[in-house]
């Protein structure tokens, strides 16, 4: 017998679109079997009980028979033989029609009962499971929205073992329903041959026996064709057997895997990430704006397609395309009171479209996969091997030569008095590292985000203020609304680029700074961050500020008091980083990192935050303060100079910003 069409059962677990298309097909196909069967059953139906009108009868049954080959199955492969053999048997009763004499216990017997065996037992059977199959997986899009609803700030643990339980017994549940109705799907294929056949096998032997004219009206010949259409339909059976075994030990297979692979983000502690990835395809949530502030949800399943992500509806035929790759960024987002979110920013900056995925790995895995695709990875003739070197790459480009809790060496003996007292200086400024190094999970939680912009881009910052005055809700001021800055003893400029922030643990240690410092530069590497704001960072005696170059408009303020520790890099002078511990509303306080790039040393920025502690500390005695002023050095108009105060030839920027210098 020629092969069949069949659904692949280890595609049932992904339940993708394209399976789900496939599936329609071998649906439709059931339910044209089903209308022919319903009709083939009223023919045979006709012959058992008109026995007077059997001429009409046989006469309708012959073309009901022709008319399977008019069906169109959209699965008809190897129906060849079937549809010669009920041509045949067309001729048949034909040439039966003239006899008018039926036994109807023989007909009922071996013609009427097998065709109502098939549509009671096997297309009924199609129909409940194919009712339980869109029971289960309703209870599935139910679970995983139920799921993908889980609070990010507010997580409960109780609640998301409950919820990845309960997602877990649907997509179990869904999984045993597919297989049940796959299985019987592919088995419908051998049983409609079947059905087709045994039935006129019945009404012919019937036939035979009946009238007692075998020998006459039927030859050899017709008896060798019926023994051949016999041992086809015992060939189908066998065949069908070994094929229905062969589908309950995959099933069997299928249903004994871990139960992680049903619940999602099941190895969130350590996940397994593949970061070179060339292609990715899964489901995953689209934001969609339906007003103002308002936003909704829908899972969909996407793919990547050369250079584009491509987006395709459960029951679509084909997918769309949604956004275009090439030269694009992606980045983890924090997103509502959503997790594993990331964005997709276009070649001109612009914000495209936000998706969440169902795991962290997930979550990991696409934003390296679409990472790589933007890098036009998918034109090379390797790009499997391309994606791993440049992974390993960026990985070692991000490692330092040596550790960030690298303690402080002293100075080279040549160097001047001067030299040596600033590093008196900046042993206060910086503390010296404990025997002992603390572990990262002690300094930053694993999984911490990391803001990589605190600052608005001035023509944004503009158009909220434009027309009057208002209260910057984010603490943002003007200049002119710090009127400490003018009657400071201090204020030094800094020109600086912010590289980001995250929250830490502790401020007792310089090695959190350093941490922070290696954490936010293997994320820009990583995920293609090359864009920074530059400001100017404004230390006085009060507090330290950034502000805008362009428009003059103060972005941050951060107290000198909060200032807990601040520290530069040991080997790349530029970095410097501070800690700020702030108070939160439940009495408790919070400590965050900010990583800067300075165009001058990072060492006159900790300098220059040092002497303004000890300007706060001393500000109450007069003597004390007088004496700390004196100990720094004038230049000829009058400024004070804050380390060796040098000009940077590297700054390109103007002679007021060169250097670090404070006004008294």
């Amino acid at each position: 017998m020629p092969a069949v069409d069949k659904l692949l059962l280890e595609e049932a677990l992904q339940d993708s679109p394209q399976t789900r298309s496939l599936l329609s097909v071998f649906e439709e196909d059931a339910g044209t079997l089903t209308d022919y069967t319903n009709q083939l059953l009223q023919a045979m139906q006709r012959v058992y009980g008109a026995q007077n009108e059997m001429c009409l009868a046989t006469q309708q049954l012959s073309k009901q028979l022709l008319a399977y080959e008019k069906q169109n199955f959209a699965l008809g492969k190897g129906d060849e033989e079937v549809i010669s053999t009920l041509h045949y048997f067309s001729k048949v009763v034909d040439e039966l029609n003239v006899l008018h004499t039926e036994l109807a216990k023989q007909l009922a017997d071996t013609m009427v009962l097998p065709i109502i065996q098939f549509r009671e037992k096997d297309l009924t059977e199609v129909s409940t499971l194919k009712d339980l199959f869109g029971l289960a997986s309703h209870e599935h899009d139910l679970s995983m929205a139920k799921y993908s609803r889980l609070p990010k700030k507010k997580e409960n643990e109780k609640v998301k073992t409950e919820v990845g339980k309960e997602v877990a017994a649907a997509r179990r549940k869904q999984h045993l329903s597919s297989l049940q109705y796959y299985c019987a799907l592919n088995a419908l294929q051998y049983r409609k041959r079947m059905a087709m056949m045994e039935p006129m096998i019945g009404f012919a032997h019937g036939q035979i026996n009946f009238f007692k004219k075998g020998a006459e009206m039927f030859s050899k010949h017709m008896d060798s064709f019926l023994s051949s259409v016999a041992d086809m339909v015992q060939s189908i059976q066998v065949e069908l057997e070994a094929e229905a075994e062969k589908m309950r030990v995959s099933q069997q297979e299928f249903l004994s895997v871990d139960e992680s692979v049903y619940t999602p983000d099941s190895d969130v502690a350590a996940p397994q990430i593949n970061r070179n990835l060339i292609q990715k395809a899964g489901y995953l949530n689209l934001r969609n704006k339906t007003g103002l502030v308002t936003t909704t949800w829908e899972r969909l399943y996407f793919f990547t397609q050369g250079g584009n992500l491509m987006c395709q509806p459960r029951g679509a035929v084909a997918g769309g395309l949604i956004q275009d790759l090439d030269n694009c960024s992606v980045m983890a987002v924090d997103c509502e009171d959503r997790r594993y979110c990331f964005q997709i920013t276009t070649p001109n900056g612009k914000s495209g479209i936000i998706l969440q995925a169902e795991s962290r790995k997930e979550n990991e895995e696409w934003i390296c996969a679409i990472n790589n695709i933007s890098r036009q990875i998918y034109l090379t003739d390797n790009p499997e091997a391309v994606a791993i070197k440049l992974n390993q790459t960026a990985l070692q480009a991000v490692t330092p030569i040596t550790s960030f809790g690298k303690k402080q060496e002293s100075s080279c003996p040549s160097q001047n008095l001067k030299n040596s007292e600033m590093e008196n200086e900046n042993d206060k400024i910086v503390p010296n590292a404990t025997a002992s190094l603390p572990e990262a999970e002690e300094l930053i939680a694993p999984g911490t985000p990391i803001q990589f912009d605190i600052v608005l881009p001035a023509t944004e910052f503009l158009d909220q203020n434009r027309g009057s005055r208002r209260t910057n809700p984010f603490g943002e001021t003007e200049d002119e609304s710090f009127p400490e800055a003018e009657d400071s003893l201090l204020q030094q400029m800094f020109i600086v680029r912010f590289l980001g922030s995250m929250a830490v643990k502790t401020d007792s240690t310089t090695e959190v700074i350093y941490e922070a410092m290696r954490q936010v530069l293997a994320a820009r590497a990583i995920h293609n961050i090359f864009r920074m704001t530059e400001s100017h960072l404004m230390v006085t005696s009060q507090s330290l500020r950034l502000i805008d170059p362009q428009t003059q408009v103060s972005r941050a303020n951060f107290e000198l008091t909060s200032v807990t520790q601040f520290a530069a890099h040991q080997e790349n002078k530029r970095l410097v980083g501070f800690v700020i511990r702030i108070p939160e509303s439940t009495g408790e306080e919070s400590l965050s990192t900010y990583i800067f790039e300075s165009n001058s040393e990072g060492e006159k920025i900790c300098y220059a935050i040092n002497l303004g502690k000890e300007i706060i500390a001393v500000q109450k005695d007069p003597e004390a303060l007088a004496q700390l002023m004196l100990s720094i050095p004038l230049t000829n108009d009058g400024k004070y100079v804050l380390l060796n105060d040098q000009p940077d030839d590297n700054d390109g920027n103007s002679s007021e910003h060169r250097g670090a210098e404070s006004e008294a």
